[in-house]
């Protein structure tokens, strides 16, 4: 054989080896980049914007060249690293990239391992990783189709130390309890709720449901206590500059609301004063909330302070407006028709009732709105009818409205009959 064929045969090869070589330790100054950055986003517990996006772009690298085994894990690394920064944007687009991802690492998760039994079922994906995609999810597409893969992802077998540690991965479950709990309170399911929460009364989140379960049976004192406990432990948890990621990835509370909540308990549990600071707070958060106008308004009037009581039942009957479409808003209706009965212009006062529930109206709401129309007659001088159809409204109204007003103006009404 020629000696130049001879050395053709040696040196391609070479030249393949030298090539793999250079290869490789490219493949290995990317990997041990990618690691770095992402040990720095998922170890610091608020890590930055920019090292969030420096994380993802380098796994991005990585997984360009990265080895079919790996790509689970580079696909998890780089979904965990978007979503951390998506809770800091807030915004959808950024969770739908990262549940992408993540999405991905579920895809590859049967190539981590060469089957060693040919034919072998595929091992279930880890539980942490399902969980957290339905959590990116959640985030990315909202609530209302958040409960089934929440679900679906937290009946996946037990924690194990593969690709996510079990500490990391029952936080991941104990968020997505959280979602399922607060989903339970949206429903009014006050006590599967608590059974949500019960193992995380540190989020504030037990001492809510407790509390909405107290207001629901008129234990208000009691729920006045279990608010302003969740409410403290939230202002602790919610405090600038903000909490760590793993509380961001959880549900946040809405504070103006909450306050507003409060308010209500407090001014049923008779401390009217308590219950204006609360409202007042409120309020400072959230300048169009017309409920919170509402309550503040009763709050006032029972306290004695009619002037105010009539300014709030203004407010609120704008705020209500305001929120509405095409000003049709059988709230605003109704706190319209509260103010016209308070200046006892009741005749005023039955037109917006009437109009109150003709008009798009809460189906809370509405019990009280028929209530005020009935009593609002009565007091107009219609007796009979109206008497007996408020007395049978009055079983169904809220807590705020004011019975024992409406029985003494029936009762008048029955003595003037006879």
């Amino acid at each position: 054989m020629p000696q130049s064929k001879v050395m053709r045969l040696w040196v391609a090869p070479l030249l393949f080896t030298a090539a793999l070589t250079a290869r490789d330790e490219d493949r290995l100054a990317l990997s041990l980049k990618a690691q770095s950055d992402f040990d720095r986003v998922a170890l610091s517990a608020m890590p930055s914007l920019p090292e969030t996006a420096a994380c993802a772009q380098s796994v991005s690298a990585v997984l360009s060249v990265g080895l079919a085994e790996d790509l689970s894990l580079l696909h998890y690394r780089k979904g965990y690293c978007l979503l951390v920064g998506a809770t800091i944007t807030g915004d959808s687009r950024d969770f739908a990239a990262a549940a992408t991802e993540i999405d991905k690492a579920i895809e590859a998760w049967p190539l981590r391992h060469r089957r060693l039994v040919k034919d072998a079922p595929p091992e279930p994906v880890a539980t942490g990783l399902r969980v957290l995609a339905a959590l990116a999810h959640l985030k990315a597409e909202g609530e209302i189709a958040g409960r089934p893969p929440l679900e679906a992802a937290l009946a996946g077998p037990p924690c194990s130390t593969e690709l996510i540690s079990r500490e990391t991965c029952g936080f991941w479950i104990q968020t997505a309890r959280q979602w399922l709990g607060r989903m339970a309170l949206m429903a009014g399911n006050y006590a599967e709720a608590e059974s949500d929460f019960i193992s995380m009364p540190e989020t504030g989140w037990l001492e809510w449901a407790r509390g909405q379960m107290a207001f629901e049976a008129h234990n208000y004192p009691q729920a006045v206590a279990h608010f302003t406990s969740a409410i403290q432990t939230w202002k602790a948890i919610w405090s600038d500059p903000g909490p760590a990621f793993a509380r961001r990835l959880g549900p946040r509370p809405v504070m103006a609301q909450a306050l507003a909540d409060l308010g209500g308990a407090q001014l049923l549990a008779g401390n009217q004063q308590a219950a204006i600071a609360a409202l007042d707070s409120s309020l400072k958060l959230d300048p169009s909330a017309a409920r919170a106008f509402y309550l503040r308004a009763r709050a006032r009037e029972l306290s004695g302070r009619t002037s105010d009581a009539f300014s709030d039942y203004n407010l609120a009957t704008r705020a209500a407006f305001a929120a509405a479409e095409n000003l049709a808003s059988g709230e605003a209706h109704l706190y319209r028709g509260i103010l016209l009965f308070r200046r006892k212009d009741y005749s005023r006062a039955e037109d917006e009732f009437y109009s109150a529930l003709n008009f798009s109206i809460a189906g809370t709401l509405r019990p009280d709105a028929e209530a005020w129309l009935h009593l609002a007659a009565v007091a107009s001088g219609s007796c009979a009818t109206a008497r007996q159809n408020l007395e049978r409204t009055l079983p169904s109204v809220s807590p705020f409205f004011p019975k024992d007003e409406a029985r003494a103006i029936a009762g008048s009404c029955r003595s003037a009959e006879n």
